[in-house]
């Protein structure tokens, strides 16, 4: 897999998180961007590791409960 694909996938994700300004399921951010499961969780690997999106998902670890958030830092 491309990494510069997977930075390009992260970017379509975050300004759509950052256009919606409010928490999305996996599902709507999927439906939103387009994007398919892998090419989304590669986005979702990219935005987690530098920190930018906030995950809310269940104790029991279904995926299609997950809902992104981005987290901002104003300051």
């Amino acid at each position: 897999m491309d990494t510069n694909k997977i930075g390009e996938w992260a970017g379509i994700v975050w300004r759509l998180l950052s256009k919606e300004n409010r928490e999305m399921t996996f599902e709507e951010v999927m439906k939103a961007t387009g994007l398919d499961e892998r090419q989304l969780a590669g986005a979702i690997g990219w935005l987690a590791r530098e920190d930018k999106i906030i995950f809310n998902a269940p104790h029991d670890g279904k995926l299609a409960n997950l809902s992104l958030m981005l987290n901002l830092y104003i300051g």
